[in-house]
C-alpha cells in the first residue's frame, strides 16, 4: 500500500508529465497563442466598452475581432509585404552593385577620399566602402531572411494566422474566466497573486505603450520622411527606426542623423537639412510629449531595461522577441517587487 508521501509524488510526477506533454502539443501554435493574448489585452477596455452597451458577449468580441483585424491584422499583412519586397530589392540592388546606397556609398568614399583633412589619415577607401555596403546589406538581409521564413510556407502562416484569429476570440470574450482559472493554480496566498497581476499588468502597459505606441509613431515618421526625400527602403527603415526607437537617449537618430549627414556629404544638401530638421524638431519630440501623456502614473521600466530585453527578445526569438522580450522582463519586474515587498520582509 502506498503512502501519502508516495501518492503526493506519483500524481506531481503524472502532472508534469501531462504538462510537458500538453506544450509539446501546443508548442508548434505559441506565437499564434501569445500574440492573440498580447492583442486581447490591448484590446480588452474596447470589449468592455462595446459589451457594456450590448450585453452580448459573443457579439462583442466578434465586433472586436472584426475592428482589430481592419486597423491592425490588415494593416500589418500589407506592410510586411511591401517591407519584405523592398527588403529583397536592396539586398540584391546591393549584390549586384545597382542599389541607391551603393551609388551613394561611392560618392561618400570619393569626397572621403579627395578631402585634404581625411587625407592624411590614409584611409582605404574600397575597405570603407565594403563595410558601409556590408552594413546596409546585413540590416536588409535579416528583414529578408526573417519575413522569408514567416512567409515562405502559405500553408503553415494561414494555419497559425488562422489558430491566432480563433483564439483571439475566446480570449477577448472568456478571457476573463481564462484568468480567474490560472489565478486558481497559482499556489500564492493572501490574494498575492492578484497582487502579482496588477504588478504585471500595469509595468507591461506602460511597456507596451513605449515600444509600441512612441516607437511606432516615430518609425511611422521617418519612413515617411524617408519617402517623401526618396531614400530607397522607406518602409524598412522606418522599422528599423520602431526598434531603434527603444534605445535609450539616442532613439531612432541613429538611422536619421547619419542619413541626413549623408544626402548632405553626397551632395542633396536641402534633403539632408530636412531630415535632419524634421527628425530634430518632429521625430524626436513624439517621445517627450506624449511618453508623459500614455505613461501617467504607470510604472515605467526603465529605458536600459527596455532596450536590453527587446535587442535581447530580439536575438534568441527572432522578429516577434521585439514584444515577447519586453513581456517577460515586465513579468521578472513584477515578480522581483512582491519578492521585495512582502517575501524578503518576511524572511528579514
Amino acid at each position: 500500500m502506498q503512502t501519502p508521501k508516495a501518492q503526493t509524488v506519483l500524481f506531481f510526477v503524472i502532472m508534469l508529465i501531462v504538462t510537458v506533454a500538453v506544450f509539446f502539443i501546443m508548442k508548434p501554435f505559441i506565437y499564434a497563442i501569445f500574440w492573440a493574448v498580447i492583442l486581447a489585452g490591448l484590446f480588452m477596455p474596447v470589449y468592455e466598452k462595446v459589451d457594456k452597451k450590448l450585453g452580448r458577449p459573443t457579439i462583442s468580441a466578434t465586433i472586436v475581432l472584426v475592428l482589430i483585424c481592419l486597423i491592425f491584422i490588415l494593416p500589418f499583412g500589407f506592410i510586411i509585404s511591401l517591407l519584405l519586397k523592398e527588403s529583397m530589392d536592396i539586398y540584391q540592388g546591393i549584390s549586384n552593385d545597382q542599389s541607391q546606397i551603393n551609388v551613394y556609398v561611392r560618392k561618400l568614399t570619393e569626397l572621403i577620399k579627395h578631402n585634404p583633412y581625411t587625407d592624411s589619415l590614409h584611409l582605404d577607401d574600397a575597405a570603407l566602402t565594403e563595410k558601409i555596403t556590408e552594413i546596409s546589406k546585413s540590416v536588409a538581409g535579416y528583414f529578408f531572411e526573417n519575413l522569408k521564413n514567416f512567409t515562405q510556407n502559405t500553408l503553415q502562416f494561414i494555419v497559425q494566422l488562422g489558430v491566432m484569429l480563433y483564439a483571439l476570440f475566446y480570449f477577448i470574450r472568456d478571457g476573463e474566466k481564462f484568468l480567474e482559472t490560472i489565478l486558481r493554480l497559482l499556489p500564492l496566498e493572501n490574494d498575492r497573486d492578484r497582487i502579482l497581476l496588477k504588478k504585471f499588468q500595469k509595468t507591461a502597459n506602460s511597456t507596451l505603450k513605449v515600444t509600441l505606441i512612441i516607437g511606432g509613431i516615430q518609425g511611422i515618421l521617418g519612413g515617411l520622411l524617408f519617402l517623401v526625400t526618396g531614400i530607397q527602403g522607406a518602409i524598412l527603415w522606418g522599422v528599423v527606426m520602431i526598434i531603434t526607437a527603444v534605445i535609450p537617449v539616442v532613439g531612432c537618430a541613429l538611422v536619421w542623423v547619419p542619413a541626413g549627414i549623408f544626402m548632405i556629404i553626397t551632395g542633396h544638401f536641402w534633403t539632408g537639412i530636412l531630415i535632419l530638421a524634421f527628425g530634430s524638431l518632429v521625430i524626436s519630440m513624439v517621445d517627450h510629449f506624449l511618453r508623459p501623456i500614455l505613461l501617467g502614473k504607470d510604472v515605467s521600466m526603465h529605458p536600459l531595461l527596455i532596450f536590453l530585453s527587446t535587442m535581447g527578445g530580439i536575438i534568441v526569438f527572432g522578429f516577434t522577441g521585439f514584444i515577447i522580450g519586453p513581456i517577460i522582463m515586465s513579468l521578472a519586474m513584477a515578480v522581483w517587487r512582491m519578492y521585495e515587498e512582502y517575501y524578503l520582509k518576511e524572511i528579514v
